[in-house]
């Protein structure tokens, strides 16, 4: 008997799955994540998975791992600092791409050097100015990105930049090239960037777990889930985290094909933090072409088309400040819930939520708490004296907030701590909203109770009170939930269909005339609108809110028997897929250029050009491949081959080759 243990670390839970000879589930079970040390609640979910199944740990052949924490991170803005090494690049290339939005403050060193689009170096590397650079940022940072203009055509600038990085400062660099073989040079840095901000929660992750396998005995290859369902080593995910971007949603869509006979359905998968929506067509997930785009940023790694919301059970509710009407908005910002800080500080939560209850004004921060969390993986690097001291004040326990605010200029410096994931801030969500519903009884529902209350006592700009009562405002903060949800399965509804009438998905999702068609408007004309495909909810809380979602859609709800823990089931029944990618231009008639890693080289056919290419990148994936532990391993190309029409023939103008290896992990025996 092999048993497969699959585990998922979400912003709320970790689910641990064993499958049993890759066919049922056998025990499955849920620790709260615990976010200051994320290995305890992967081994608390393990502890318990194993006890509910009685198995022995020398039968475990295998573990997976599927986690939100790069999607989270990305979604709050959270991250290591880091230096951006941009050579070959102006400060007007900052602005495309989002990249300026995306370094969020963080040093930039612009360096001389960089390649034309042929390959051929176009100025010489200005390695003083390199060494300068890493001189002056080298202590603040945690690593550094590094990105050369044509890059994709000849990497020699970054490989040497890169040595020169780990020579002066020994820190761990990203290079744009190692993580895609496409042109665009702002979009390829705004990924090398992402991907060294992930690196130092990723490494610690995975460390921690490993570890916590080793002392429970786990002896079983190690497998981490990346963003397009596919499945790739622990030691490879050390080194491009960002592949790992959209791992838990991922991981999803697979669990979700494995969990139902569904082969066409939108997938939507509710967690803490986000929501994220796919489409499964003839029983794939679509993946998508531009690379995944996760909140703001659009990234070159390859991952199954997803649309990521920053709204979950622990979304953040808000009060809208536009118009007279009471209105809610959710979102994009996880908070820890009122109801879970009480479990950990009752006597505080409760002894503040009463006084603020007995006053007659209504606070600014009213049911509003913040707690510090111990992170090894994130330094205090480039914090300034404001920041450190509010960190400091914050201390080891909770606060109300406005006893840590001293003035408005904390309020910035509490935003920078946020972003970097040593503190996080609590109030009211959905969770709460459902255990003062009767949806939920895990946590403390006289807390949430409390908070709702203080809440609902806000005033709208008509000067009416926001609720009349806590159960109406849980409601009301439900209600929105389901809108919202419904929102983003419209959004990704019309951006696969296709519609292109000059507005965004996101605004024909909210058109009146849609939303009077969800609602069977009947009047001089009738209209409907609705998805003509099932929904298939995942996630913890699908089954409290996903039914008012399907209605709302007119649509058939799917929910799963292990909808909690599909994540945790696709971790483990996914292939090892390897993927790697060069391009081949034309240096006119007769003459193909392979744009290989140690260099570009020309051929004389095209035929001799790719067959050269394809034999260097089926050894290359067949090594990664064989390094994520794969076996049984099949090697397809594709070739997207770019002509154009001169003089009635068709000419040549550039290909980009992929060798794709896939395979089954290999698992222990004995």
């Amino acid at each position: 008997m092999a048993l497969l243990l699959g585990v998922d670390t979400g912003g709320t839970y970790t689910d641990a799955v064993l499958i049993e000879d890759e066919d049922r589930v056998i025990a499955h079970a849920k620790a709260l994540t615990t976010r200051h040390d994320l290995a305890a609640g992967v081994g608390n979910a393990i502890d318990a998975v194993l006890v509910e199944s009685g198995a022995d740990v020398a039968d475990v052949a295998m573990v997976s791992l599927s986690t939100t924490l790069a999607t989270n991170a990305l979604v709050e803005g959270q991250g290591g600092r880091v230096g951006l090494i941009f050579i070959g690049f102006s400060e007007r290339d900052l602005t495309r791409q989002g990249l300026e939005d995306a370094l969020k403050g963080d040093p930039v060193i612009f360096v001389a050097g960089g390649h034309n689009h042929a390959g051929g170096e176009a100025i010489p590397l200005d390695e003083a100015a390199l060494r300068a650079g890493l001189k002056e940022h080298g202590s603040s940072v945690s690593g550094f990105a590094v990105a050369s203009q044509f890059a994709t055509r000849n990497p020699e600038h970054e490989t040497r930049t890169r040595d020169i990085i780990r020579e002066v400062t020994g820190k761990p660099v990203s290079c744009s090239h190692d993580l895609s073989a496409k042109l665009n040079g702002p979009k390829r840095a705004m990924t090398a960037l992402l991907n060294a901000r992930l690196i130092g929660m990723i490494d610690h992750l995975i460390s921690a777990v490993e570890g916590l396998l080793g002392s429970k005995s786990i002896n079983a290859p190690f497998m981490v889930v990346r963003g397009d369902g596919a499945l790739i080593s622990a030691d490879q995910a050390r080194v491009s985290p960002i592949e790992t971007i959209l791992s838990g949603p991922a991981a999803s869509i697979v669990g979700a094909r494995w969990l139902t006979d569904e082969k066409d359905a939108i997938v939507s998968d509710i967690g803490g933090t986000t929501t994220d929506v796919a489409v499964l067509r003839d029983g794939r997930p679509i993946i998508d072409p531009q690379g995944a785009r996760v909140g703001e940023f659009r990234t070159m790694v390859e991952a199954v088309a997803m649309r990521t919301t920053g709204l979950g059970g622990d979304s953040q509710v808000h009060m809208a400040k536009d118009g007279l009407a009471a209105a809610l908005t959710l979102g994009p910002r996880r908070v820890m819930p009122v109801s879970l800080l009480a479990m950990d500080f009752p006597d505080l939560v409760h002894g503040m939520l009463d006084a603020q209850l007995g006053e007659s004004i209504v606070g600014e921060y009213d049911g509003r708490f913040v707690r510090a969390i111990k992170r090894t993986d994130v330094s205090r690097d480039g914090l300034n004296d404001r920041e450190t001291a509010l960190l400091d004040r914050i201390g080891d326990t909770a606060h109300t907030m406005g006893s840590v605010l001293q003035n408005r200029m904390d309020q910035a410096a509490l935003q920078i701590l946020v972003n970097r994931g040593l503190v996080m801030m609590c109030g009211v969500t959905p969770s709460d909203a459902s255990h003062v519903l009767g949806r939920l009884d895990v946590w403390d529902a006289k807390a949430a109770e409390k908070a709702l209350q203080l809440f609902s006592r806000q005033r709208t700009g008509s000067g009416t009170r926001l609720a009349v009562t806590e159960q109406m405002l849980a409601q009301m903060i439900v209600d929105q939930l389901t809108e919202q949800t419904a929102c983003a399965l419209l959004e990704t509804a019309f951006a696969e269909d296709g519609f292109d009438f000059g507005v965004s998905p996101q605004e024909l999702a909210r058109h009146v005339l849609v939303q009077k068609g969800m609602e069977g408007h009947r009047g001089l004309m009738f209209l409907d609108a609705g998805l003509n495909r099932p929904v298939i909810g995942l996630g913890a809380s699908a089954h409290n809110y996903y039914g008012a979602v399907g209605e709302r859609l007119s649509t058939k709800t799917i929910l799963p028997k292990y909808a909690g823990v599909a994540n945790a089931i696709g971790a483990v029944v996914g292939q090892i897929s390897m993927r790697v990618s060069t391009q081949v231009t034309s240096q006119g008639e007769g003459r193909f250029r392979v744009h290989f890693e140690t260099g570009p080289e020309d051929f004389a056919s095209e035929e001799n050009a790719f067959s050269s290419l394809e034999a260097r990148l089926e050894a290359e994936a067949l090594t990664g491949a064989k390094d994520a532990g794969a076996e049984g391993i099949r090697v397809r190309f594709d070739r997207d081959i770019k002509t154009a029409e001169v003089e009635g023939r068709k000419v040549f103008v550039e290909a980009e080759i992929t060798a794709i290896a896939s395979g089954r992990p290999r698992i222990a025996l004995g």
